[in-house]
């Protein structure tokens, strides 16, 4: 299986619904670039967090901002657990950006309308050269609004939580149920309602609701997807 051509996917929805773990799939049986954007806004809230730019619910949005210039975000292919790890200037902090204390503040990074802006032309760099499967809020309405396939991914709150959990918890966390989906509810609000680049399904996007679908099943509806749209072969 492969790209007819140099193509654009854009996977975006709502938190923990599982758009990660199908682009990667996505992405690697395509034999193409794969791009977390969360992964970097994850990084620019876990640099706050440790220049103290975060103290609690307050945001020091200007320091943040004049910070943009001293971070770099990058990723890199790790053969042995065949995945791609995010680097914060030249640290592999992967595992660092996933814990909760970092989920409980990126949205609030994120709707910095300076930070979307700088990220947001990193993100089009990295896909202006290569084909890429890219994941996030805003890729297919804000990013690459002429991407060739654009899929909305969404499930209900419920199920969503039960899956942030268990990834949580399998890594030694110590959260609780309710943390999870009030962490999960909190995000949804801030991303849908910000004023920059706010989080919502493009008109021309495919709507996926995986409340019910195992992620060879979701696999699988979006290749047929962009069969019918002969982007692969």
């Amino acid at each position: 299986m492969k790209v007819t051509r140099k193509i654009i996917v854009a996977i975006d929805g709502h938190s923990s619904c599982g758009k990660s773990t199908v682009a990667k799939d996505l992405a690697k049986v395509l034999s193409i670039a794969y791009i977390d954007t969360g992964a970097m806004y994850r990084a620019v809230t876990l640099y706050a967090l440790r220049n103290n730019l975060i103290d609690n619910d307050i945001v020091d949005e200007k320091g943040i901002v004049e910070s943009l210039s001293n971070i770099s975000v990058s990723f890199t292919f790790n053969s042995e657990t065949k995945s791609n790890e995010t680097f914060l200037n030249g640290k592999n902090v992967e595992k660092d950006i996933r814990t909760l204390e970092v989920s409980n503040k990126v949205s609030y990074v994120s709707a910095i309308g300076s930070v979307r802006k700088q990220l947001v032309e990193w993100q089009r760099d990295m896909g202006s050269k290569q084909s890429v499967v890219m994941d996030g809020r805003d890729i297919g309405t804000v990013v690459f609004p002429n991407a060739d396939i654009k899929i909305f991914m969404t499930a209900s709150d419920e199920v969503r939580a039960k899956r942030r959990f268990d990834e949580l918890t399998s890594k030694g966390e110590n959260v609780t149920m309710d943390e999870v989906l009030n962490n999960i509810k909190e995000r949804d609000y801030i991303d849908s309602t910000r004023a920059e680049s706010p989080l919502r399904k493009a008109e021309d996007a495919i709507l996926l609701d995986n409340s019910k679908m195992s992620i060879e099943d979701q696999f699988n509806w979006i290749i047929e997807k962009m069969r019918s749209k002969m982007l692969i072969q």
